[in-house]
């Protein structure tokens, strides 16, 4: 199986390129990966045939080819209890989340951050996002997980959704902090990252 990235990027994404997110849910999994890469330059259209909107990361298991973040992560998600559960009202309960992480928290997040960065801290999405983050914090203040009493592959892409730095210090959510300080802490997550860091740093020597 092989989990494909960027031959590099520059410091600032480093940590937080969506690669990691596969990384993490293989090594809380156990599953034997490689990591493989394209080029960052003209990233736009140099991979086109395997990735049609030119990101990452997106995944190779034999036969089968897979892009966006969160299908990568349901079909890691199918190969492991450890991510998935078996019974199937827990299983529904964890895509659902899988599904929430990306549609109703990250769709938000992410142009709320992009404009935040772009020095509009107080914008048109500010309200928006302020809603869903509360929501969402009425829910973790009633639970330690989102799905099945336990880790799942949910909590892993909500967690990597919210623990983007502005995001998380936007506002003051005690239950939502403590829950991303939870699950950044397993030792899966520090080993991803560590790797991800590692490799791009990699990157930079050759490139000098």
């Amino acid at each position: 199986m092989t989990l494909w990235t960027y031959d590099w990027v520059p410091p600032g994404p480093r940590g937080f390129v969506r690669d990691l997110r596969l990384r993490w849910a293989a090594e809380e999994a156990g599953l034997a990966h490689e990591v493989r890469t394209v080029p960052f330059e003209d990233r736009e259209t140099n991979h086109l045939e395997r990735q049609p909107f030119g990101q990452v990361p997106f995944l190779s298991d034999g036969d089968i080819s897979i892009f966006e973040s969160g299908a990568c992560l349901l079909h890691l998600a199918d190969k492991s209890e450890v991510l998935m559960p078996r019974d199937t009202v827990a299983a529904a309960q964890t895509r659902q989340w899988v599904v929430a992480a990306l549609n109703s928290i990250e769709m938000v997040s992410v142009p709320w951050w992009f404009l935040a960065v772009s020095g509009d801290e107080d914008n048109a999405l500010t309200g928006w996002l302020d809603v869903r983050l509360q929501q969402l914090e009425t829910v973790l203040s009633e639970r330690d997980w989102l799905a099945a009493d336990r880790f799942t592959v949910a909590d892993l892409i909500m967690a990597d959704v919210l623990r983007v730095p502005r995001v998380r210090a936007h506002g003051e959510r005690p239950a939502t902090e403590a829950y991303v300080a939870r699950i950044t802490d397993r030792p899966a997550f520090h080993k991803a990252h560590a790797a991800q860091i590692a490799h791009f740093a990699a990157a930079d020597a050759k490139r000098a």
